[in-house]
């Protein structure tokens, strides 16, 4: 247990310093003027002129070296500091806080409602192994993979926003709005978990152990309950390690697309204005919430197999 949290510590470490050294290179190679966009962030595009840029650019400092601004960034970073938004002024701790929350609501949503869906249907497949209704989830898992999570979005944002009225088209002010997004995010994870929990509960279903216990007068259901279920997590939930790249990726493209306030919207935002320690902060977040949600999985595999234990 110690190894693996001494692992993902020093994975934190490497991340924060890769993330924010790569969008600060990214951002200073772009060629259009970071004084004039910052400017418009602040006052809007009608009202800035190539004054208001110049007086921004003095009051920032930004026409020192690239060395003397990565150094500095550096050093805060050690202390823990992610500075001041170049846009609002505000710390960018406090404005990552703000947007990692309705995030995290929204990643979390989105993650119990694909369980709720990939679960049932792959058990229930892997049951009715090459039936019709295993044919018919793996051809609604072979279109729904095949689209961008933005396509998915999309199509829900016509059909029930714009077309039925029944939900609303984009923003945060209850619950009614989260319904969507999530239900896309969750569509996209899903459509290929269900088919990994498939093949993991097929494997366990015809194992040997399966059959011993089934030859002892254990019902069906009983074995599958005492010990299916548990052999069939491991690789499930290692699956899902991965698939939350997918769900960051993809929280990036909904969050624009609904205009969810999370930090996927914030970054976006934060690119188009230049305010370079808005986007290190918000991708410093994300690649530790990719690093932190791995120490999950890792713990949860480390508990449910003994054979985890016993190599680490």
């Amino acid at each position: 247990m110690i190894a693996i949290l001494l692992k993902r510590l020093g994975q934190a470490a490497f991340v924060a310093w890769a993330v924010g050294t790569v969008s600060f290179l990214m951002m200073r190679m772009m060629s259009s003027d970071m004084a004039f966009r910052i400017a418009a962030g602040r006052y809007g595009y009608d009202n800035v002129d190539s004054a208001a840029a110049r007086a921004v650019s003095e009051e920032l400092g930004l026409d020192r070296s690239a060395w003397e601004l990565y150094l500095e960034w550096l050093r805060d970073l050690l202390h823990f500091n992610l500075g001041d938004s170049l846009v609002s002024g505000l710390p960018v701790a406090h404005e990552v806080g703000h947007f990692l929350g309705h995030s995290l609501f929204l990643a979390f949503v989105a993650l119990v409602l694909a369980a709720l869906l990939a679960l049932p249907v792959g058990i229930y497949s892997a049951v009715r192994a090459h039936g019709w209704f295993d044919r018919l989830a793996l051809f609604a898992s072979t279109i729904l993979r095949a689209q961008p999570v933005f396509v998915i979005g999309l199509i829900l944002l016509l059909v029930f926003a714009l077309e039925l009225k029944l939900l609303p088209v984009a923003g945060f002010y209850d619950l009614r709005f989260v319904v969507l997004p999530a239900v896309a995010l969750a569509l996209a994870l899903a459509a290929v978990s269900n088919r990994v929990v498939r093949h993991s509960a097929f494997d366990v279903i015809h194992s040997a152990f399966f059959r011993f216990a089934r030859v002892k007068g254990l019902s069906y259901g009983q074995t599958f309950a005492r010990h299916g279920l548990r052999n069939m997590a491991v690789p499930v939930i290692a699956f899902m390690g991965i698939q939350l790249v997918s769900l960051i990726e993809g929280i990036v493209m909904i969050e624009s697309l609904f205009s969810w306030p999370g930090i996927g919207h914030g970054l976006a935002h934060a690119i188009f204005s230049r305010d370079v320690p808005m986007i290190q902060g918000a991708a410093l977040a994300m690649g530790l919430i990719f690093v932190g949600l791995n120490l999950v999985i890792d713990i949860a595999c480390y508990v449910i197999d003994p054979r985890g234990r016993a190599q680490a």
